[in-house]
């Protein structure tokens, strides 16, 4: 197996398609918003095209309406493993998720329920100076996990001070301690960390963006916000929705919001660089530009 991690616009899924051609392969997500049905095109999934030549599996197959969470995903990840195995062929999971690809080799860690009191607290930070104040909090008392977080993520941000106040422990400390005896048995795996220069990456987000707007971005971020959601939702957090949601009310014009987006995209790149830095330090480090990349992480891989 297969596990291909990296940040947002890195080429993940593309250097997977190939490295699943070149193997007997199947690809599985390993992307938390790539999941949802709704968000096809701000969530950057593979295009016909790639599914067409090579099995996808866990994408566009969850409402925007439900929570899905690391426990889901890992047992629908190992299912889809089991199946892949089955058929004698190889698993090649990719994503930027860097909390699924723990669970998936490290297993879920086993985080106490903070109790109702520190609930209470964390959502009295919330109330008295809204998400930044959270997201200050948070970074105050658990920088890790404040820095793996994606903007505006409150629910996520209210977990992790709850977390801190409740346990007199941070939510990173509980989930590097392990997995409270339900690490799967995944078999033999390689991992593979894609790794651009910043500036790069920034160019190629940016890119990315504007042919996400080129593609219907707006429209899709209108459909999803006419369904009445609650904002809380995971999907309706996924980057790009709030701006290009405003551009099609015509709160702010195409440019503008393709900007807002391109900076807090940039910023979550950069958080997920760091995670990687830190956690996946003894994966093979690969740079994906170049036409020749597959092949290389192919041999490299002894694949």
């Amino acid at each position: 197996m297969l596990l291909i991690a990296g940040p947002t616009a890195s080429g993940k899924s593309a250097l997977a398609v190939e490295i699943a051609r070149r193997v007997d392969g199947e690809v599985v997500n390993a992307d938390s918003m790539q999941v949802y049905a709704d968000l096809c095109i701000l969530s950057a999934r593979p295009l016909d095209a790639e599914t067409a030549s090579v099995p996808h599996h866990l994408f566009g197959h969850v409402d925007a309406a439900e929570r899905y969470s690391v426990g889901r995903w890992l047992d629908e990840a190992l299912g889809a493993i089991a199946d892949i195995r089955a058929r004698g062929r190889t698993p090649v999971l990719a994503g930027g998720t860097g909390l699924y690809f723990r669970a998936l080799t490290r297993g879920l860690a086993a985080v106490p329920d903070p109790g109702a009191e520190a609930k209470g607290r964390a959502q009295a930070v919330f109330d008295a100076g809204g998400i930044d104040a959270l997201t200050a909090e948070a970074a105050r008392l658990d920088p890790e996990a404040a820095g793996r977080i994606a903007p505006n993520d409150r629910q996520r941000l209210m977990r992790a001070v709850a977390v801190a106040y409740g346990t007199d422990r941070t939510l990173s400390a509980w989930q590097a301690e392990g997995h409270g005896g339900d690490q799967p048995e995944i078999g033999a795996w390689r991992g593979a960390a894609l790794a651009l220069e910043p500036k790069a990456l920034n160019a190629r987000i940016a890119a990315r963006l504007r042919v996400m707007a080129e593609m219907g971005g707006l429209e899709e971020a209108a459909r999803l916000e006419a369904r009445g959601l609650d904002a809380d939702l995971p999907a309706m957090k996924a980057l790009g929705v709030a701006e290009f949601a405003a551009a099609s009310r015509g709160e702010m014009d195409l440019d503008e919001a393709i900007e807002r987006a391109t900076i807090a995209t940039r910023r979550y790149a950069k958080r997920q660089r760091t995670w990687i830095r830190n956690q996946m330090a003894d994966w093979l480090q690969v740079n994906p530009q170049g036409p020749g990349a597959a092949a290389a992480l192919a041999g490299a891989l002894g694949l």
